[in-house]
Formats: structure tokens, C-alpha cells, sequence
């Protein structure tokens, strides 16, 4: 009996990695990637874990596969960048056991800082590229990557999108297959990147390079699907699915094995069809190429390098449009009811504190109203560049906020170095107690693993001691004196952390007792309204409603009313 499972791109391709014998699988959580890890979690023949950062996942799971075994990194865009020093180099040394590279990346910039393009990131690296346009297709690709990784000995990068990561489609899946352990053997010249030693393996990867473009060529994963002749499309990721919609009886090269390039495939293709486009997402990646083939291709508009595609701008780029950007209607993000950073974020405000901040839930302090973080960069971002804002604007005006999974990432270098660079200032840890943006997952300071197993507990009032802080303190997310606490720290001289602790309303879902409103001493001074709270809002005629099913009793709301109209219930 045929089994069925109803999969996203992401558990898709896990399951593929899965039934073609994986063993080892490292990532550090990040959407629109964060699925991948988890369903793998779920399998004892898997060693699934979450590793403190991309850069500790991508040498763990290379490890795993110079050790003899099958493995995989996986993360999204942008945490690439982190494992880029080991990425680089792992096209020299190749692999034992096949190593994939997963990287999920995010047209639209849903949620993330940037839109980068990390098919140029294959190019860059020397690395052959896979792209599935469906979970169907990264169900199959994830064991075709396995094969060529091992064929060539090299790690080989599939890449996703947003929308192939999380859009669902029935799978009909197979029993795993136990692949042996390859043997491990000592040898220097492969796996030690000395420079004589890299210098020779840069001149293998060359000619390795060329065996897999001619391997490409022949690949199914390329391939040419002939009707109208009039118009030609070339594309690849979820393009090829919106261009396939709006012109289904067009002519298609669609490329799935997208670098290597293969180029006679595309010569041949180009030289079958009357006009030719290139449909593809971001940069032009792909035309860029064909046209350096000398192939005359139709160009879509500078703007369609911004966001993601769809079949109405895809119609648009055949016709020669340039984009015209739509007004978003998403409703505006907005912090939990109860969440204990809005607290934090509402005591920074009335500080007037200058706050460098990270990336995670707390990022959503930069909005309206609380407009309390000015800065976001990247993971870890937020100590080190309250390190140099500190000595220019002055320590008493400034502040760096992280999250206790982010200041695990990478936030513990930067205590470090303003210890060691005699920065004064306050660093505030906000230790909810889960990697929460990302959907809950545990990190080393929750004291769980991946496969929710009890593991050895990071102790961040040590880490901080040991890092170089003068002063680490903890305090209640909601404690009366929090405004006061961070307004001390942050006149000291001297080089302060304060952790704010308080576990986040999703995995600790307490509700205590709402505060009391008293209609008749509302002023409608809508104080209220700046803690940005869903719990309380005004209706049509301009009144404040507190929503009891929305409330969780935080108070923090009544810590802005002046006029006695909000209080604590007794």
C-alpha cells in the first residue's frame, strides 16, 4: 500500500535526506528553514541537533561527513553568512560521507533583514547548486544531492524559497535506506587546508568542476519541454511553477540543476524557440549567463530584483512592464499579550536610552508606538555596536538589547571584546527561555536538545561573569523597579548585564488577574495605548476596552496610566 504524507518544502526534503540514509543533521533555528531540523528530530537514526550558531552547524555536520557518514546543514539565507568561512573551504577538502547544504532563502523578506540571492553563493563557492520548484521536487532532489555529492566528492547546496519551504503538497514516501558508514582514513592533503596543500585542491576542484557541468548536461534534473515554439522560458525554483501557470502552453528549459550551468542544454534550447525569456527570482542569475553564452534573451526590469514573483508579474515581465510596487495590507507585527519585553522596551522609552538592538521577537520594540530599538543588523549585532556607540554617544544613553538564544549565537564574542576594549555600559540579556521568533525551539540555556532530551544547562549569569561583565544582575520581566534598575546600570562606570527573565506566554501560558479599568477616571489620554498591547485598544467613539480574553494580567498598561484608571487588581 502506497503511504502518503501531506509535506511542506521543508519536511519534504527531510524526509528525502531521511530515506537516503542520513545520519547527521546540524542547523541553528531560522525561518523559513526551521522545519527541516525538526522533522528530523523525530528519528532515532538521525543525530539531530541544534547548534549554538550556523558556523558551529556547518562544521558538525562536515565533520559527520569526513567521519564516513551522510549529513546535512541546513539554515536560511542569511545564517549562510555565518558558516561562510567553513563553506568556502569545504569545496577544497570534498567529503567522505555525502554533506548537503540546505539554505532556505527569503524573497519578500517575510522574516528576515535582507533578500540576498545565495545562488550566487554556489557560484562563489565553487559549489553545485539543486532547485527544487516544489516539495514534490525537493523530496527527490535531497537524494540526488546525496549521489552527487558522494559521485564527485563535494558538498552540493539545495536551495529553497519561502514559498517551496512552506507550501504543502502530497508525498508518497518510502522506507529509509541504510547507507554503509564510509571508512575514515588519514589524509593530510585532503582535510589539512595548509596553503601547499590548498593551492593543489583548488587545481582538483577545477577539473572537478568541469566533470560536474558536463554531468549536468545529462542530469533529468534540466530539462526541456517543447510546445509553442514562439516563446521560450527558462526558470527555475517556484518562477518556473508562475510562469508555467500564466503560459502553459509555452515552451520550457526548466533547470533544477541550476549551476553548473548547463550550457549546451540552454544553446540548444535557445536555438529551438522564436523569442527567449528568463524567469527567475532576485538577481539575474540566470540571464546574466545565457547572455554571456551570446544568446539574445529578453530582460526583465532592474525592479523585479526586489521581492518575491508571482504569475501576474511574471505576465508583466514577458510584456515588458516594469513593476509597480502594491501597498502591503499585512496587519502590523506586534509583541504577545504579556510578553515581559514590552515592559523592557517601555522603561528604555521613558529612558530616552539610544538601544542597538538584535534579531528575534524583541525586534518589533522598534515599532510603533514604542519605538524603543534603533538599530538591527544581524545575530549579535546589537552588543558590539553599543561597544563603539557607548564611547561616542556616552554609556549613560545607551543600551544593547539581545535575546538569550541570540546572545548565545553570537552575542558572547561581543561581551567579550567590550570587556577586553573597556566599554562601559548596559547590556540587557531579555531570557525568555526558548528561541522564540523562530517557533519555540530549545538552546543552550533552556537545557533541552533538539530531540527534546535533558542536555548539560548554560548558566548565562556565568557565561556573562566569565566573559569580562563587572556587573550581571537578574530581575523579574515585570518587576516595579525594572525602569529604575536599567536607568542605575546604564550610569555606571563600569560594564554591566542585566538579564531580564521571564518565560515567554507561549510555552508558559500563566494568566494572572487583569488590572481593573475605571471608566469614569479615563482622561482618553490613550497613555495606555504606548505599551502597544493587543489587549487594549479604544472602539468607535474613543473610549478604552480592555479585552479580558486577550489580557494576561502583565500590568504593564497600568504602569502608563497617570490618572488611576487602570489598577492592579488586588
Amino acid at each position: 500500500m502506497k503511504k502518503i504524507e501531506l509535506l511542506s518544502g521543508d519536511e519534504a526534503l527531510a524526509r528525502g535526506a531521511y530515506e537516503a540514509g542520513l545520519k547527521a543533521a546540524a542547523s541553528y533555528p531560522g525561518t523559513p528553514a526551521t522545519e527541516i531540523l525538526e522533522y528530523l528530530a523525530q528519528f532515532k537514526e538521525v543525530d539531530a541537533q541544534w547548534s549554538v550558531n550556523e558556523k558551529t552547524a556547518f562544521e558538525v555536520a562536515l565533520g559527520a561527513s569526513v567521519a564516513g557518514v551522510r549529513s546535512m546543514y541546513s539554515s536560511k539565507h542569511v545564517g549562510v553568512n555565518v558558516a561562510m568561512d567553513p563553506l568556502m573551504t569545504s569545496a577544497y577538502t570534498g567529503v567522505n560521507g555525502g554533506f548537503v547544504i540546505v539554505t532556505a532563502d527569503d524573497p519578500g523578506c517575510h522574516s528576515s533583514q535582507n533578500e540576498q540571492d545565495n545562488r550566487l553563493i554556489a557560484k562563489f563557492a565553487k559549489l553545485p547548486l539543486l532547485e527544487p520548484s516544489s516539495p514534490g521536487e525537493a523530496y527527490i532532489m535531497a537524494r540526488s544531492a546525496f549521489e552527487i555529492s558522494e559521485k564527485f566528492d563535494i558538498p552540493v547546496i539545495i536551495r529553497l524559497t519561502t514559498r517551496v519551504s512552506h507550501t504543502k503538497e502530497n508525498i508518497e514516501i518510502s522506507d529509509r535506506i541504510e547507507v554503509p558508514d564510509k571508512p575514515f582514513a588519514v589524509n593530510a592533503p585532503k582535510y589539512v587546508m595548509v596553503p601547499v596543500n590548498a593551492y593543489k585542491k583548488h587545481i582538483e576542484l577545477e577539473t572537478k568542476l568541469s566533470e560536474i557541468q558536463k554531468y549536468s548536461e545529462q542530469s533529468d534534473l534540466n530539462a526541456i519541454e517543447m510546445n509553442d515554439a514562439s516563446i521560450g522560458i527558462i526558470a527555475d525554483s517556484v518562477a518556473y511553477l508562475y510562469a508555467k501557470e500564466k503560459f502553459p502552453n509555452a515552451s520550457f528549459l526548466k533547470l533544477g540543476f541550476c549551476w553548473p550551468f548547463p550550457d549546451a542544454k540552454i544553446k540548444e534550447f535557445a536555438s529551438k524557440v522564436k523569442e527567449l525569456y528568463v524567469i527567475e527570482e532576485l538577481e539575474p542569475f540566470i540571464e546574466e549567463h545565457v547572455k554571456q553564452l551570446g544568446i539574445k534573451a529578453k530582460s526583465k526590469d532592474a525592479s523585479y530584483r526586489i521581492g518575491e514573483l508571482n504569475p501576474a508579474l511574471v505576465k508583466e515581465i514577458v510584456e515588458g512592464k516594469k513593476k509597480t510596487e502594491r501597498p502591503q495590507g499585512a496587519r502590523k507585527p506586534v509583541l504577545c499579550p504579556g510578553c515581559a519585553h514590552r515592559s523592557v522596551f517601555y522603561a528604555l522609552k521613558k529612558l530616552k536610552a539610544v538601544v542597538a538592538g538584535d534579531i528575534g521577537c524583541y525586534t518589533l520594540g522598534a515599532s510603533k508606538p514604542l519605538e524603543a530599538l534603533h538599530t538591527t543588523v544581524c545575530m549579535g549585532a546589537s552588543v558590539t555596536m553599543f561597544e563603539s556607540m557607548s564611547k561616542i554617544l556616552g554609556h549613560g544613553k545607551v543600551a544593547a538589547v539581545i535575546g538569550d538564544s541570540t546572545f548565545v549565537h553570537s552575542g558572547i564574542t561581543g561581551l567579550i571584546d567590550a570587556a577586553y576594549n573597556n566599554a562601559n555600559g548596559l547590556v540587557i540579556i531579555l531570557d525568555n527561555s526558548t528561541t522564540a521568533m523562530t517557533g519555540s525551539q530549545p538552546n543552550p540555556s533552556t537545557g533541552y536538545n533538539a530531540k527534546g532530551e535533558a542536555s548539560k544547562r548554560l548558566i548565562l549569569e556565568d557565561i556573562c561573569k566569565a566573559s569580562g561583565a563587572d556587573i550581571v544582575e537578574v530581575i523579574h520581566g515585570f518587576a516595579p523597579n525594572l525602569q529604575e534598575k536599567i536607568k542605575e546600570l546604564m550610569g555606571k562606570d563600569a560594564l554591566s548585564v542585566l538579564i531580564v527573565r521571564y518565560p515567554c506566554k507561549i510555552i508558559a501560558p500563566v494568566k494572572d488577574p487583569m488590572p481593573v479599568f475605571s471608566k469614569e477616571s479615563c482622561t482618553k489620554c490613550y497613555m495606555c495605548l504606548q505599551v502597544d498591547c493587543p489587549a487594549i485598544h479604544k472602539d468607535d467613539d474613543g473610549n478604552i476596552v480592555l479585552e479580558e480574553s486577550v489580557c494576561t494580567g502583565c500590568n504593564v498598561c497600568v504602569l502608563a496610566c497617570k490618572f488611576g484608571a487602570l489598577k492592579k487588581a488586588d
